[in-house]
């Protein structure tokens, strides 16, 4: 199992300064997608607490995590992704909507030092990775979205890490809440990692899951993710 979550966005972020935050989003609102063009992002505290359960899962000394800083473009282009069976990417997605075909995730804008640099991981990045696992999760908004090419299909995120050697890819169709998807996520690995199900029982035993709960009974909370491609 291999995760990348809570990535840093901002030089004014705690991790960097070390000071309290000045401003105080509200975490229980948040989404994990941005417009185009815009060039704030706020943090997503609830993907670290998805990341902590995901691996909590997962058998002692078979994972590999990446959160804050480590959580970058970086990290991801470097091939420490290259053979773990899952990998799992919680973060912002962000769709271009003049080129649909370039979607992006964001991950750490800036260093320890809070310097920039560049966190979009785009479909031209993945196309150039090698992986050999068996699911890819994109934990962000609107990663099953892209654009239809006459003679290619479906060309976005989901298809470049289908073609860097994911045969199956779980992602969004539209904006996703934060506090939401880090429980439907914690129920799906549950599902596949403790109650051996395959990956598309997993996702509706924790659709289903979330739809039965008060707090998350509108299909915008739980419907959004879909698993594309193929599962043995």
């Amino acid at each position: 199992m291999a995760v990348l979550a809570d990535p840093v966005f901002a030089a004014d972020d705690t991790r960097v300064t070390g000071n309290p935050a000045t401003s105080n989003p509200d975490p229980e609102n948040q989404t994990r997608g941005q417009v185009f063009a815009r060039t704030t992002f706020d943090r997503l505290i609830f993907t670290r607490r998805e990341a902590d359960n995901i691996l909590a899962l997962a058998p002692p000394g078979a994972t590999f995590s990446a959160f804050d800083f480590d959580a970058s473009r970086a990290t991801v282009l470097s091939g420490a992704l290259r053979d773990y069976k899952y990998v799992h990417i919680a973060s912002h997605g962000l769709v271009n909507p003049y080129h649909p075909e370039l979607p992006s995730i964001v991950l750490s804008l800036v260093d320890r030092n809070g310097r920039p640099r560049d966190g979009f991981l785009q479909a031209a990045d993945i196309y150039n990775l090698k992986l050999n696992a068996d699911l890819v999760v994109l934990s962000a908004c609107q990663t099953a979205l892209g654009k239809d090419v006459r003679g290619e299909g479906l060309v976005g995120l989901t298809r470049a890490f289908m073609y860097a050697g994911s045969p199956a890819v779980v992602a969004s169709l539209w904006t996703v809440p934060d506090r939401s998807t880090a429980e439907l996520m914690r129920v799906f690995y549950r599902g596949m990692l403790m109650e051996n199900l395959r990956p598309p029982a997993a996702l509706r035993r924790a659709q289903i899951a979330l739809w039965k709960d008060s707090r998350w009974t509108r299909a915008y909370y739980w419907a959004a993710f879909t698993l594309q491609g193929e599962w043995k």
